[in-house]
Protein backbone atom coordinates (compact mmCIF):
# COMPACT_ATOMS: atom_id res chain seq x y z
CA UNK A 1 0.00 0.00 0.00
CA UNK A 2 0.99 3.54 -0.76
CA UNK A 3 -0.46 6.99 0.64
CA UNK A 4 -2.13 8.76 -2.60
CA UNK A 5 -3.19 12.27 -1.45
CA UNK A 6 -4.79 14.14 1.29
CA UNK A 7 -8.04 16.18 0.18
CA UNK A 8 -9.07 19.45 1.64
CA UNK A 9 -12.19 21.65 0.44
CA UNK A 10 -11.83 24.88 -0.77
CA UNK A 11 -14.37 27.87 -0.99
CA UNK A 12 -12.50 29.68 -4.28
CA UNK A 13 -10.02 27.01 -5.80
CA UNK A 14 -8.26 29.42 -7.73
CA UNK A 15 -6.95 31.34 -5.01
CA UNK A 16 -5.67 28.29 -3.53
CA UNK A 17 -4.12 27.03 -6.75
CA UNK A 18 -2.13 30.61 -6.68
CA UNK A 19 -1.31 29.61 -2.77
CA UNK A 20 0.23 25.98 -3.59
CA UNK A 21 1.94 26.79 -6.82
CA UNK A 22 3.11 30.19 -6.58
CA UNK A 23 3.06 30.58 -2.83
CA UNK A 24 4.60 26.77 -1.78
CA UNK A 25 5.57 25.81 -4.95
CA UNK A 26 3.83 23.19 -5.80
CA UNK A 27 3.10 21.94 -9.06
CA UNK A 28 -0.50 21.85 -10.63
CA UNK A 29 -0.15 18.05 -11.58
CA UNK A 30 -4.40 17.51 -12.88
CA UNK A 31 -7.56 19.22 -12.91
CA UNK A 32 -11.29 17.87 -13.13
CA UNK A 33 -14.72 18.82 -13.56
CA UNK A 34 -17.86 17.23 -12.67
CA UNK A 35 -20.73 19.25 -14.13
CA UNK A 36 -23.70 16.87 -12.83
CA UNK A 37 -22.31 17.37 -8.94
CA UNK A 38 -21.19 20.19 -9.49
CA UNK A 39 -17.59 20.05 -8.31
CA UNK A 40 -13.74 20.47 -9.63
CA UNK A 41 -11.28 18.57 -8.20
CA UNK A 42 -7.77 20.05 -8.55
CA UNK A 43 -4.28 17.67 -7.58
CA UNK A 44 -1.49 19.84 -7.02
CA UNK A 45 2.27 18.36 -5.51
CA UNK A 46 6.12 18.51 -5.66
CA UNK A 47 6.47 15.11 -7.36
CA UNK A 48 4.19 13.20 -9.76
CA UNK A 49 1.60 11.54 -8.50
CA UNK A 50 2.68 8.18 -9.31
CA UNK A 51 5.70 8.62 -6.81
CA UNK A 52 4.95 11.05 -4.45
CA UNK A 53 1.33 11.87 -2.00
CA UNK A 54 -0.17 14.59 -3.50
CA UNK A 55 -2.74 16.99 -2.29
CA UNK A 56 -6.24 17.07 -3.67
CA UNK A 57 -8.31 20.09 -3.55
CA UNK A 58 -12.10 19.98 -3.65
CA UNK A 59 -14.11 22.69 -5.39
CA UNK A 60 -18.31 22.38 -4.70
CA UNK A 61 -19.53 25.14 -6.58
CA UNK A 62 -22.31 26.33 -4.30
CA UNK A 63 -20.03 26.24 -1.49
CA UNK A 64 -17.73 29.09 -0.33
CA UNK A 65 -16.68 28.20 3.16
CA UNK A 66 -16.31 25.75 5.53
CA UNK A 67 -16.27 25.05 9.14
CA UNK A 68 -13.06 23.93 10.24
CA UNK A 69 -13.85 21.97 12.97
CA UNK A 70 -12.09 20.79 15.85
CA UNK A 71 -10.12 17.62 14.42
CA UNK A 72 -8.18 18.38 11.36
CA UNK A 73 -4.15 19.59 12.56
CA UNK A 74 -2.44 20.29 9.89
CA UNK A 75 -0.50 19.37 6.99
CA UNK A 76 3.41 19.12 7.15
CA UNK A 77 5.89 20.14 4.64
CA UNK A 78 9.76 19.45 5.56
CA UNK A 79 12.19 22.70 4.16
CA UNK A 80 16.02 22.85 4.70
CA UNK A 81 16.22 26.39 5.81
CA UNK A 82 13.19 27.04 7.65
CA UNK A 83 14.33 30.49 8.30
CA UNK A 84 14.78 31.63 4.58
CA UNK A 85 11.52 29.77 3.56
CA UNK A 86 9.58 31.38 6.19
CA UNK A 87 11.17 35.01 5.10
CA UNK A 88 10.51 33.90 1.30
CA UNK A 89 6.71 32.76 1.49
CA UNK A 90 5.99 35.93 3.95
CA UNK A 91 7.53 38.12 1.12
CA UNK A 92 4.99 36.08 -0.94
CA UNK A 93 1.88 37.03 0.74
CA UNK A 94 1.51 34.23 3.07
CA UNK A 95 0.33 34.48 6.90
CA UNK A 96 2.85 33.16 9.01
CA UNK A 97 0.94 31.79 11.84
CA UNK A 98 4.37 30.65 14.59
CA UNK A 99 7.62 32.15 13.63
CA UNK A 100 10.29 29.14 13.53
CA UNK A 101 11.22 27.87 16.55
CA UNK A 102 11.60 24.75 18.75
CA UNK A 103 8.95 22.74 19.37
CA UNK A 104 7.38 22.79 22.40
CA UNK A 105 9.35 19.69 24.87
CA UNK A 106 11.47 18.85 21.27
CA UNK A 107 14.51 19.92 19.24
CA UNK A 108 12.30 20.18 16.13
CA UNK A 109 12.80 23.63 14.39
CA UNK A 110 8.74 24.32 13.05
CA UNK A 111 6.58 27.28 11.86
CA UNK A 112 3.07 27.31 10.99
CA UNK A 113 1.69 28.91 7.52
CA UNK A 114 -1.83 29.46 7.08
CA UNK A 115 -3.65 28.96 3.89
CA UNK A 116 -6.52 30.98 2.48
CA UNK A 117 -8.83 28.86 3.87
CA UNK A 118 -7.41 28.73 7.19
CA UNK A 119 -5.81 25.13 7.46
CA UNK A 120 -2.47 25.07 8.95
CA UNK A 121 0.54 23.58 6.93
CA UNK A 122 3.77 22.97 9.56
CA UNK A 123 6.55 23.55 8.06
CA UNK A 124 9.58 21.25 9.55
CA UNK A 125 13.18 21.94 9.10
CA UNK A 126 14.83 18.94 7.82
CA UNK A 127 18.67 19.40 7.54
Amino acid sequence: MRFLHTMLRVGDLQRSIDFYTQVLKMRLLRQSTNEQYRYTLAFLGYDDESTGTVLELTYNWDTSSYDMGTAFGHLAIGCDDIYATCDELSRAGANICRAPGPVKGGSSIIAFVEDPDGYKIELIERK
